[in-house]
């Protein structure tokens, strides 16, 4: 019987054009990694985590579900695999997603008869043949089937340059319309909505990326087209979340069509003629304002868009509904970023002599809410927070590398300590290049250089975090000019972990932290290249050399 069930399955596959399924699809976690089983490991957890929060009592929550279960196959938690998978099998018996991953789970455990069962189950839900309506509920299956896949696609972990995230998004945007086609008249109109919705969120991702490169780019109207008629049918919706989320990306859509000469046809085909952005954000925040839930997701999209002050004050909202911090640690935990963000902003200002010295009290407020949290529910995320909370009150907002309050940076190094006690801490590069300025700072230029390189080792390959390289090389340099290591090691040190920085980051970042080091530190630079020449190393040299002078060949 189970050769016959194979042989069935596969002729309904050709015929109706898809693979019920996760663990065929094109997504990273189901190829051979590319970067070491700890860091995989890390980051599916981590994608796990953030997956977690999202809402599953909507209409995708089945789409949640089926891919927490595939996160929970790769981290080898197979009863908890099988659980998810049987208990979608249960709720929702038309599952073909649930019925081929639970089959596969079965697989890997060796539970033969079980896996032969769930594919025959699959193979009777494909083909129709329980009787009755069954026939007639084979596209909804179908679609269905395919917007889970879609939701996956977009979900992936790993290292991905900004192309093959683009890829990801467009190929996830195109089972989702092949998903729509199947379903046509069949998909309720609120299910179809929540399909809108995160169509449009990949449509605006997209429209991101090609923003950043070319502005002015004429596949940007494809984009900001597709996305504004998808929130224009989310704005139809019953529930409150889409609306209001949807208002507000409608706002952010149409901020980011001010650089075109000539309106969008699309927001004048939409009905959005003469929409005022601030008016759509008004929307979002009436429609939000007595769930302090949908306001912690405002609070963010706007925290992302730069609108600080707005985020503030929704955050503000949210605890004034809703105070305690075990139940609304989101809107404490999304302030305290705000306040840090406002901050750094203000740093990077100074650094450039645009602005004053930014207002400390911000580390004050940031440190109370994260206080707050620590005492309901510590986390791993919270600790590293007020590390960096603590770092930052601990030196100067002019210079960093001066000491300011000793006891502040000993108790963000404790915060840290306490998160490389939890599970993934010892495995985040951010904690590694916070412990490593800190310990800079105390003078400890030894100690910094092991963080600064643990760092780097466990950052992704492709990362845009290229500091951590430039932490390295002015500790090493600050060893070779106070003598604490030889000028061998030194030198040595430096030559190798250049060549870690050019495998690890984009050349142009790399160039861009050497061009900062010697724009700094020019003396020890040039202390530092005659000594390089003077031992043969002078591939360095000549990459410092063209780093200063560009045009130099």
């Amino acid at each position: 019987m189970g050769e016959d069930t194979e042989r069935d399955i596969e002729e309904i596959i050709q015929e109706m054009d898809y693979i019920p399924g996760h663990f065929h699809l094109e997504l990273n976690l189901n190829f051979e990694p590319l970067q070491p089983e700890g860091l995989r490991r890390r980051d599916a957890k981590l994608k796990r985590e953030s997956l977690q929060q999202e809402v599953e009592d909507d209409a995708q929550r089945f789409a949640v579900r089926n891919l927490l279960g595939v996160f929970a196959f790769y981290l080898e938690e197979y009863p908890a695999a099988e659980e998810i998978f049987s208990s979608v099998c249960q709720e929702e018996p038309g599952n073909l997603n649930a019925w081929a991953n639970l089959g596969y789970v079965y697989d890997r455990l060796q539970k033969e008869g079980q896996s032969a069962e769930c594919l025959e189950r699959l193979s009777q839900l494909m083909a129709g043949e329980e009787g009755g309506d069954a026939e007639s509920l084979r596209p909804l299956r179908a679609a269905r089937c395919l917007a889970e896949q879609a939701y996956a696609s977009a979900f992936d972990v790993g290292p991905q340059s900004e192309e093959e995230h683009a890829t990801k998004l467009s190929t996830a945007i195109k089972l989702y319309d092949k998903a729509l086609r199947y379903g046509k008249n069949m998909i309720t109109s609120e299910e179809k909505r929540s399909w809108y919705f995160t169509m449009a969120i990949m449509y605006i991702r997209l429209d991101g990326m090609l923003m950043n490169k070319d502005p002015y780019a004429s596949k940007r109207l494809l984009f900001l087209n597709r996305s504004l008629v998808l929130l224009r049918e989310v704005l139809k919706s019953d529930s409150a979340q889409y609306k209001a989320l949807a208002w507000c990306y409608l706002g952010m859509m149409l901020e980011r069509m001010d650089i075109f000469p000539d309106t969008p046809m699309a927001v004048h085909d939409c009905g959005f003629s003469g929409a005022d952005p601030l008016d759509c954000y008004g929307q979002a925040i009436e429609m939000a304002k007595t769930d302090p839930f949908i306001l912690n997701r405002l609070a963010k999209v706007f925290h992302f868009l730069g609108k600080q002050d707005m985020a503030t004050g929704i955050c503000n909202m949210a605890l004034n509904i809703l105070p305690d911090p075990g139940t609304n640690w989101q809107a404490y935990s999304t302030r305290a970023k705000i306040n840090m963000k406002i901050y750094t902003q203000g740093l990077e200002r100074v650094k450039m002599g645009h602005s004053g010295v930014p207002d400390r009290q911000l580390l004050t407020k940031a440190k109370a809410d994260l206080d707050l949290i620590l005492s309901v529910c510590p986390c791993l995320k919270t600790y590293l927070d007020m590390g960096q909370v603590c770092y930052y009150m601990g030196v100067d907002a002019v210079q960093e590398l001066q000491l300011v309050d000793e006891n502040a940076l000993n108790n963000a190094l404790v915060f840290f300590a306490k998160a490389m006690e939890l599970d993934m801490g010892d495995t985040l590069p951010e904690i590694q290049l916070l412990r490593g300025k800190c310990l800079q700072v105390k003078g400890e230029e030894h100690n910094a250089v092991e963080c600064f390189k643990q760092a780097i080792e466990l950052d992704d390959v492709g990362s845009q975090y290229s500091e951590t390289f430039r932490c390295l090389i002015e500790s090493l340099l600050s060893l070779f000019i106070q003598e604490k290591s030889s000028e061998e090691m030194v030198i040595h040190e430096v030559e190798i972990w250049v060549e870690k920085a050019e495998a690890k980051y984009q050349m142009e970042r790399v160039r861009q932290e050497l061009r900062l080091i010697c724009r700094n530190h020019m003396p020890k630079i040039l202390k530092l290249s005659r000594a390089m020449i003077i031992a043969g190393k002078l591939r360095i040299v000549k990459l410092l050399l063209e780093t200063m002078n560009p045009d130099h060949t």
